[in-house]
């Protein structure tokens, strides 16, 4: 048994993840999350939230799931969001081209037929079915079409920033990965707008000396600080190479190791359709190798200017410096004259048009006409600079990370000639934070550390009540979700009001009053 099949077996006897639909067979791509799954895949996305809602000021929306055709068509999802598939004429089950074995299906062997299938799950708004829409592959688009009522918001001034955590859906081929490869999946994406020729973060200098391990395209792996990675170009801007530092920091706080994680660069041929550049956080995975579970992209201006030609809707934002162009004053006198019930139509082409050599030229009902500056005149003006804001996108698979956490700090310990499982998860990440026990359940221990747990809910620290088995049995069950400190409510408690703590790494022990509980737990669980 490798260490996936060991971590899913410790998930589903501890409550922490259970296959979809198990009763029923299950259903490949979909993953319950447990009691103590839920919890901690809470912390995670709360961790989430203290870096770029508390740490870098941005704000949270929350968009439907449900995404109309018109908005996913112009995004390009529609055209582009599609996999190369074979379907085995034998068994008939389907498969990613690149997933073949010699041109044949790799499960019987059996000649496959080649199709396309576009990614997205189809639904329709409305009783008669005649409104189509898709199940979001993304969350971004909600804060995209979004986009001018949340420049009002930001009082009109750039860069900003949106995030948006949850769910989206990708009907995948074959989901075979378990929880890396889901069909509904929880996301945390992050989209900052900026000026197009100022991708420079105000904190850059927090990490310019911040070593990351990189895999440039085209290039060897290496190691390099932040801020040479861009003076040499390697990582096009600052704020493209800030959030990726930011990223490295997240995944370390909630428990991945450090030496496991990389930032690999797409190829040009591997890009999305809406990026221009974009590097992977990598983790690496006893079973799978290095997987993807963060997209640091520069999607430039692609979905604003999409959503702009679609709509008719403005989206460019003012800048701060004036910029002089030169306006044409159609003359309405000599136009009216001249072209009389079509004098409407020649002002706006003109108004369109380029001066060349004195003259513009326009087309009027098939017919192109020339005119001089006796139906125009040039007006230089000095207005405010327009331009559409570009976006540094960092997007987030949290079930990935959620499996890292458990992988990384999945121990198997052995102690008096029995293993056992703890999971050295960070305080701030584990469900409950602390283990209640009587020693015995007799002699009023039971009804003191009771009182205790009851203390710690009230003060939002997560707390268990157990007082079934032996107190290493007890011990034991904790440490297999990950909870940091056990306390313990024994005969000299009654003495002298002090609790024993354990800390689940160390086995260390030591003894605190019992009023002071509740501080000591909080600042370690921060």
């Amino acid at each position: 048994m490798d260490v996936y099949e060991k971590i899913m077996a410790l998930a589903r006897r501890r409550g922490i993840l259970y296959k979809s639909y198990a009763i029923y067979g299950g259903e490949a791509g979909f993953y319950d999350y447990g009691p103590i799954g839920s919890i901690m895949k809470n912390n995670i996305e709360n961790e989430w939230r203290n870096f770029y809602i508390i740490k870098e000021r941005f704000y949270e929306i929350s968009t439907p799931s449900i995404t109309p055709y018109d908005v996913l068509k112009a995004s390009g999802h529609v055209d582009e969001f599609i996999d190369k598939i074979a379907t085995c004429k034998k068994c008939g089950r389907s498969f990613k081209v690149e997933e073949l074995k010699d041109g044949k299906c790799p499960i019987c062997g059996g000649d496959v037929e080649h199709g396309e299938m576009n990614l997205m799950f189809e639904t329709y708004i409305g009783a008669k079915k005649k409104d189509k829409a898709f199940l979001r592959p993304e969350t971004a688009q909600g804060i995209f079409v979004d986009f001018p009522f949340l420049y009002d918001f930001f009082r009109k001034k750039i860069p900003f920033g949106v995030v948006q955590i949850g769910k989206g859906f990708r009907n995948e081929v074959s989901p075979r990965q378990g929880v890396l490869r889901l069909r509904e999946f929880s996301m945390a994406e992050a989209e900052i707008f900026f000026h197009p020729e100022n991708k420079k973060h105000e904190n850059f200098e927090e990490y310019r000396d911040k070593e990351l391990r990189l895999l440039p395209a085209g290039m060897d792996e290496m190691k390099m600080k932040v801020g040479e990675a861009v003076k040499r170009g390697i990582i096009g801007n600052e704020a493209l190479a800030y959030y990726m530092a930011l990223t490295h920091e997240f995944l370390t706080k909630v428990g991945i190791d450090e030496n496991k994680i990389r930032f690999r660069q797409h190829e040009k041929d591997e890009l999305a359709h809406y990026a221009n550049d974009c590097w992977d956080a990598e983790i690496f995975l006893q079973r799978f190798g290095w997987v993807e579970c963060v997209g640091i992209a520069d999607r430039a201006a692609h979905d604003l200017m999409a959503h702009m030609k679609a709509t008719g809707v403005n989206m460019y934002a003012s800048g701060e410096k004036k910029i002089k162009r030169k306006k044409i004053k159609p003359k309405m006198d000599k136009i009216g004259k001249e072209f009389k019930a079509k004098a409407m139509r020649v002002k706006e082409a003109l108004e369109k048009g380029v001066i060349k050599n004195g003259k513009i030229e326009i087309e009027l009902d098939g017919e192109k006409i020339e005119l001089d500056e006796q139906f125009f005149e040039v007006e230089e003006m000095e207005e405010q600079e327009k331009y559409i804001p570009h976006v540094i996108e960092p997007s987030y698979g949290i079930d990935r990370i959620f499996y890292a956490v458990l992988e990384h700090n999945y121990k198997e310990m052995k102690k008096e000639g029995e293993n056992y499982v703890v999971l050295s998860i960070p305080p701030s990440i584990a469900a409950i934070k602390a283990g209640v026990f009587p020693l015995v359940a007799k002699d009023g221990l039971p009804e003191i550390a009771k009182e205790i747990e009851a203390e710690l809910r009230k003060n939002r620290i997560m707390a268990f009540y157990d007082e079934k088995g032996s107190i290493g049995r007890r011990y034991a069950r904790m440490d297999e979700i990950g909870t940091p400190f056990c306390i313990t409510v024994d005969y000299q408690t009654k003495d002298d009001d002090t609790v024993t703590i354990r800390f689940r790494d160390t086995t260390e022990q030591i003894r605190i009053e019992r009023n002071a509980i509740v501080k000591w737990i909080e600042e370690r669980i921060k």
